[in-house]
């Protein structure tokens, strides 16, 4: 089964802009320890940003400094950078395409925002045939108030986790999905 890394929406908005990860800390970390280990193992790294082209969008308004990657995984090595508008990042992409053409069955998530772009990118992947992996402590979230009422940004995070392991994703840490490539890569 031959697999890609997804590292989703990991931009600066998230770290600067109105929408600061507040849940799992060292997020960012195992996001680039992930990246670092695909790259290692040969794994295709996808990276996924997010970007509004709307002229007024209060986040990720393509072109300015919210919606540019996070300068450290900018800086690393990507097979693939896909632009999306929408939460899944199978939504009006040539992702599907590109890990058909590839070979590609397998898919492990990893990003920003957990219930959001990574949750819909494990739904769609799962809907499409892949295989999936959650990264649970290379995902994050932070507090939500909303019309239907608050959640804390750890509660938002479990939640999610256990959905996803419920049916759409095998969930696991950075660390047990490292060990996962150096018993299948090495």
């Amino acid at each position: 089964m031959k697999e890609a890394l997804l590292v989703i929406d990991v931009q600066n908005e998230y770290f600067s802009g109105k929408l600061p990860v507040t849940y799992p800390q060292g997020s960012l970390v195992n996001i680039l320890q992930a990246m670092d280990a695909a790259r290692a193992a040969e794994v295709p790294v996808v990276v996924i940003q997010h970007a509004s082209h709307a002229p007024d969008a209060a986040t990720f308004r393509h072109g300015t400094y919210g919606w540019e990657l996070h300068p450290d995984v900018k800086k690393r090595p990507h097979d693939l950078l896909i632009e999306k508008t929408l939460p899944g990042s199978f939504t009006g992409t040539a992702l599907d395409t590109w890990l058909r053409n590839r070979g590609i069955s397998s898919l492990t998530i990893a990003g920003y925002m957990t219930q959001m772009c990574c949750d819909t990118t494990a739904r769609q992947a799962f809907h499409n045939g892949y295989g999936v992996k959650f990264l649970s402590d290379a995902t994050g979230t932070l507090n939500v108030t909303n019309q239907a009422g608050t959640i804390r940004d750890a509660d938002l995070h479990r939640a999610v986790l256990v959905t996803q392991q419920m049916r759409f994703s095998q969930v696991m840490t950075t660390a047990e999905w490292i060990r996962s490539l150096n018993l299948v890569y090495s």
